[in-house]
Parts: C-alpha cells; structure tokens; sequence
C-alpha cells in the first residue's frame, strides 16, 4: 500500500473507499497498516536527513487520511456524546456510568477467558492485545502538554506510576514484555485483525493532535475506568492455566492500580477541566465512547475468530 505515502490521481478513490460504509476486510486491513506504519514512523526518534521535505509532504498526505478516520469515528458516537452534561459534578456521574453502559462492557469473552478458556486460544487472544498495545505511558505524555497545572499534574502521577515510580523492574511496559515472552507471544501485522490496529491508531490519533486533546483526556480516562474489570478476568484465566504471578504481574497490577487512577483521573482531570470550560465536556464524552467503540469491536472480532457463541450475564 506504498500508494498512500505517494501523490497519485486515485488517492482520493481509494480514500473514499477505504472509509466508506462498506469498506471490505482487506480495505481495513490495508488503511490500518498505513496509518500503524505512519504512526511508527512518526514517533520513532530519528536524525536529521536531506528528503525532510518529501517527508513532511508524505506526513501530511498521512494526517489527511488519520484525520478522516477520526472524524468517522467521531460521527459514529456524536449521538451519544452529545447528551453528557456539562455540570461538572454531573458530568463524572455520566462518565462513571460508563464503566456500566459504555459500548462493550461486560462482554462474554472475558469471562469465558477467565474460567473456560484452554491455553491456544487464549494465547491468540494476548497476541492480538500485544499487537495492539499503543503505549499508554507514551499517550499520556503526550496529552498533558500545556493542559491546565492541576490536569497536569494528575497526568505526571499517572506516568510515573507506568514508569514503575522510577524503577526499572516495576515500569509496565516491561512487564508486558515479560508476559509476551514467557508465553511465546509473537505478533506479526499479517496476524493481527484490523480492529485491534485500529484502536492503537485511534489512540495515537487523538494523543498526537492537539485538536483531539481533549478526546485523547476522554478515550485515556475510559481505559483507566475499565480497563481493571478484564484485567482481572485475564489475570484469573492466567493464574487458572497455571501462570504464576512473574508471568502475570501486568494485569495483576491493572486490576488494582487502575481502580485508583480511574477516580483521581475524573476528581483531577475531568471535573476540573470541565468546570473551566465546560464546552470541553462533548469532546471528553467523545473520546471515551471512541476508546470503548473500538474496544467493543475487537472483542467481537476475537469472538468471531475463535468461534464463540457466548450469551451476556
């Protein structure tokens, strides 16, 4: 797909096609490997060279295509953000109950995984999560850059606590390197459905421009809010399948940690924010159901690629 990184007359075809309704399974497939190519590209710490200039050029051609693929996801919650509150105290209320109601909570799959799943298809199932995984210590960073001193502050305690509070052998990311390896996990981009490239996208998406700052502060507080609830159910299924806590440590501390963060996240983050501008209030609520959206749709994807027929408790 080097076609997207290139000038050409059928780029706006292809654009068109590549985010329309209809888009097949390898349209997706091909719009999600450009913009997780982009965004490697991008973030990567590089030197200075010659062609900056094609560079930018092809960067823009990128951020064009990001930028459609935003929209449309924010077409597709606008109904629902729309009704949250912009009274502070009522907002977090509305974000809380997202934990509940929000798109793909209480999802099948994961309690099937804590008590059922056999080792293969759980293993499959941490490979998609890992091709997936956009970094949340650099998404972070990334988001709090001239946010408001309070908001900033509760973003710099959240970083540090994924930077293992200074310690090496407590940083997240390294303990979800050490699960990959102790399970053999190794994701490629062929083997990875498009939904779990699209949510690292999305995510990267609104933490990369300042536009979607205040999406970015919504989708993040949405990871924090449930991210703990699968964490334990992944954590149970690790442990039932005999993994012991070095293995598992990552989601044994999401299950706990995230619960903390989640409430100084909407007491230092959203209420304040949105008690100073409460026209933020929309885009906040946006960026959350956007996060969970795309959470819901990987799920399903991975229940329809393991062949699970699962009711809802």
């Amino acid at each position: 797909m080097a076609g997207f990184g290139e000038s050409g007359s059928s780029e706006k075809m292809q654009l068109g096609a590549l985010l329309g309704e209809g888009a097949s399974e390898q349209e997706q497939n091909a719009l999600h490997r450009v913009l997780l190519q982009f965004n490697r590209s991008r973030l990567r710490p590089t030197l200075p060279h010659e062609d900056w200039r094609e560079e930018v050029t092809r960067e823009t051609r990128l951020r064009l295509l990001e930028g459609e693929f935003v929209e449309r996801e924010r077409a597709l919650v606008a109904e629902r953000a729309a009704e949250a509150p912009e009274e502070p105290e009522a907002f977090v209320a509305w974000f809380e109950e997202l934990k509940q109601t929000g798109p793909g909570q209480g999802d099948p799959l994961f309690g099937w995984l804590a008590t059922e799943a056999p080792l293969e298809p759980f293993h499959w199932f941490l490979t998609q999560e890992f091709a997936g995984e956009a970094g949340f210590d650099d998404l972070v960073a990334l988001t709090q850059v001239k946010l408001p001193t309070q908001a900033k502050l509760e973003l710099a305690r959240n970083y540090w606590d994924e930077m293992g509070r200074g310690r090496e052998d407590a940083m997240h990311g390294p303990m979800l390197s050490q699960l990959a390896t102790a399970l053999d996990l190794r994701p490629t981009d062929e083997g990875t459905v498009w939904e779990a490239h699209a949510l690292a996208n999305l995510l990267v998406a609104l933490a990369a421009n300042r536009r979607y700052t205040y999406q970015s502060v919504g989708a993040l507080g949405a990871v924090e809010l449930t991210a703990p609830g699968r964490s334990a159910c992944v954590n149970a299924g690790l442990q039932r399948l005999g993994f012991m806590m070095p293995v598992r440590r990552y989601y044994a501390v999401h299950a706990t940690l995230d619960v903390k963060h989640s409430e100084a996240w909407n007491r230092e983050v959203l209420k304040p924010l949105v008690a100073a501008d409460p026209r933020v209030a929309r885009p906040i609520a946006e960026g959350a159901l956007m996060r969970l959206n795309a959470g819901a749709r990987c799920f399903e994807r991975y229940r329809r690629e393991l062949g699970l027929k699962l009711s809802r408790a």
